[in-house]
């Protein structure tokens, strides 16, 4: 019986329920004020005042399509809809990128999606780094899904879909449409590129263990749904976010002290 309403509720996990709650919620009052707002200066500080919680979203974007949320395949598109407004980034393209891209290819600079490093072996700074990795998402997420068609499909259709609302929102209402969608999209993919800088840059080996930085400050983790234990989420991308801490413990003896720190977002938001 437990098992039965246990499939009924569609979630995989039950604690993926507050986060999800959360991440409608705002989409609620993104419509709401879309529909009863028109003033650009209210818009353009709601746009302001949620840079960081969209940021945020994008976290929990990524660990929904290394694990899908949902049982029902239709939950999911609709979840990844919601997402894709807030994040920029669409039904199964971190799937591809990340997933099948990065994921695989992290410890080879020459084919990793994320690549840190330039063509001549030097290492991108920062700004260089997000500005290419955001600028290409797409293109290098198609490239990946020519391997896996069936993948590619959901991506291409789901992402045209998105793209058809949104310049049927941004018609409608233009500048509620560019302020809260729109925008918003552009920014929290950028914001991903830059955030991700610092997993591994930097870090030119073949070991996996010592490939990753973790950042493992409590209230960081707790936003991001344990985002620090990267290297144990390398290790094995499909476990559960809630079970990152657990498997870290399994291997923590691995990881180098020196790759332990704190992140950009935890020294500029958090302190430390």
């Amino acid at each position: 019986m437990l098992e039965k309403l246990k499939k009924l509720s569609g979630f995989r996990y039950k604690q993926d329920r507050w986060p999800v709650f959360i991440v409608l919620a705002l989409t609620v009052i993104d419509f709401v004020l879309y529909f009863t707002v028109s003033n650009i200066a209210i818009l353009s500080g709601y746009y302001l005042l949620m840079l960081i919680p969209k940021g945020i979203i994008c976290a929990w974007n990524h660990h929904h399509q290394h694990l899908f949320t949902f049982r029902q395949t239709f939950l999911n598109r609709g979840l990844e809809f919601v997402y894709a407004l807030h994040t920029g980034v669409t039904t199964h393209l971190w799937r591809l990128h990340h997933v099948l891209g990065h994921h695989l290819n992290f410890l080879d600079q020459e084919q990793d999606e994320s690549r840190w490093k330039r063509k001549d072996g030097t290492r991108m700074g920062v700004i260089e780094y997000t500005l290419i990795v955001a600028l290409t998402a797409y293109t290098r997420g198609y490239s990946v899904g020519k391997k896996y068609p069936k993948q590619l499909s959901p991506f291409l259709i789901y992402t045209a879909l998105t793209f058809i609302v949104v310049a049927i929102l941004v018609w409608y209402k233009p500048v509620a449409g560019l302020m809260l969608f729109v925008l918003p999209m552009i920014t929290s993919l950028l914001f991903t590129a830059y955030v991700t800088y610092e997993h591994h840059s930097g870090l030119d080996t073949e070991n996996e263990f010592e490939a990753s930085y973790n950042n493992l400050d409590p209230l960081f983790n707790r936003l991001t749904g344990n985002l620090g234990y990267h290297t144990a989420h390398h290790h094995k991308q499909g476990v559960h976010w809630s079970k990152l801490p657990a498997l870290h413990a399994e291997i923590e003896d691995k990881i180098p002290a020196a790759l332990y720190q704190k992140s950009i977002f935890t020294r500029m938001f958090l302190g430390g």
